[in-house]
C-alpha cells in the first residue's frame, strides 16, 4: 500500500491531509501540468528557487525530479554555482552538498 502512497501523503498524510490534497491535487495535478512552461523549465525554476530561499530540505526531491525532467548532473551544478552570486555563498555551498549526496545516490542504484 505504501508504493502507491505519493511522497506528500507518505511525508505528512498522517499529520495534514489538507496540505497533502493541495500539494497533489493543486500543485502537482495542476500547476505543473499547465502547458505554459516545459516540465524541465519548471524543474530549472523550483530548483533556483528552493537553492535561492536556503529551502535544501526539499532539494532532494525536485533534484531527482529535475534529472527526470531532462536536467542534465552538469546543467543543476552550473545552476548551483550561478546562484552562489546571486543567492549567497552559503546557500550555494549547501545546495552543493546535497546535490552531491542525491546524485552520489542515484549514481549507486543505477
Amino acid at each position: 500500500m505504501t508504493d502507491t502512497l505519493t511522497p506528500a501523503q507518505k511525508a505528512i498524510g498522517d499529520f495534514s491531509p489538507k496540505l497533502v490534497e493541495l500539494t497533489d491535487d493543486v500543485l502537482f495535478g495542476d500547476i505543473w501540468e499547465r502547458p505554459g512552461l516545459s516540465p524541465r523549465d519548471r524543474s530549472l525554476i523550483t530548483v533556483a528557487t528552493l537553492i535561492s530561499n536556503g529551502s535544501t530540505e526539499q532539494l532532494p526531491g525536485h533534484l531527482s525530479r529535475a534529472r527526470t525532467n531532462g536536467l542534465t548532473v552538469d546543467e543543476l551544478a552550473e545552476t548551483i554555482v550561478h546562484l552562489a552570486f546571486y543567492a549567497g555563498w552559503p546557500r550555494a555551498m549547501s545546495a552543493i552538498t546535497v546535490a552531491k549526496r542525491v546524485f552520489a545516490e542515484q549514481e549507486n542504484n543505477a
